[in-house]
């Protein structure tokens, strides 16, 4: 039998062979996504950046920084979750990534995601939130959770934030960012507790 982190080390190298996604052209390597195949909390952000790309791991320079400060802040260490990203390859100059290459990398996401099968999904920043809430606004529903059926994924909760990088950007998102972090712990418990209650 096989555990989920060996199912979900094949299937990062299969994606990998198979992912059709222009950008692997200009990037040094795919980007796979790192921490525990057994997690209860997956963070999804957007796109590898310069750091991401070179050591092939998400979340290393200095946005990785603040995210990791943010889970000791409720005592949870990197290695008890799972970090990826919507898009697995660095866009040139860290643009936004384009609709087709989104479209693109997503079976590979849809895959990681249903080998984890995590009890509550966090996408970091507007173009995740887009991915898996569309037509929400960062700005109006971050801090908010929201219960939807994924497309070959299942019914999952989803927790808005903000993208760690923002906050270094514009210092007074720090606090915010901070703030609904510090919420995660009792909307796990919330969860798991009642995974049927509505909670918007």
């Amino acid at each position: 039998m096989q555990t989920k982190q060996e199912k979900l080390d094949h299937i990062n190298k299969v994606m990998e062979a198979l992912c059709p996604c222009q950008l692997r052209k200009t990037a040094t390597q795919a980007v796979y996504g790192a921490g525990n195949a057994d997690a209860d909390v997956m963070f999804i952000g957007e796109a590898p950046g310069k750091q991401e790309d070179l050591k092939g791991v998400p979340f290393v320079g200095a946005a990785g920084k603040f995210l990791d400060e943010m889970l000791a802040s409720i005592n949870i260490k990197r290695s008890d979750v799972y970090i990826t990203n919507v898009v697995k390859y660095r866009p040139p100059n860290n643009r936004d990534p384009l609709p087709q290459e989104v479209a693109d990398c997503w079976p590979w996401l849809q895959e990681q995601i249903n080998i984890i099968k995590p009890t509550l999904i966090i996408p970091l920043g507007r173009h995740a939130l887009e991915r898996f809430v569309p037509g929400r606004k960062i700005s109006e529903d971050h801090g908010k959770a929201f219960r939807r059926t994924i497309d070959g994924c299942g019914t999952y909760v989803f927790y808005a934030l903000y993208h760690p990088a923002a906050a270094l950007y514009n210092g007074s998102l720090r606090e915010t960012l901070i703030a609904d972090f510090a919420r995660i712990p009792a909307l796990l418990k919330k969860i798991k507790n009642d995974t049927k209650h509505a909670l918007n």
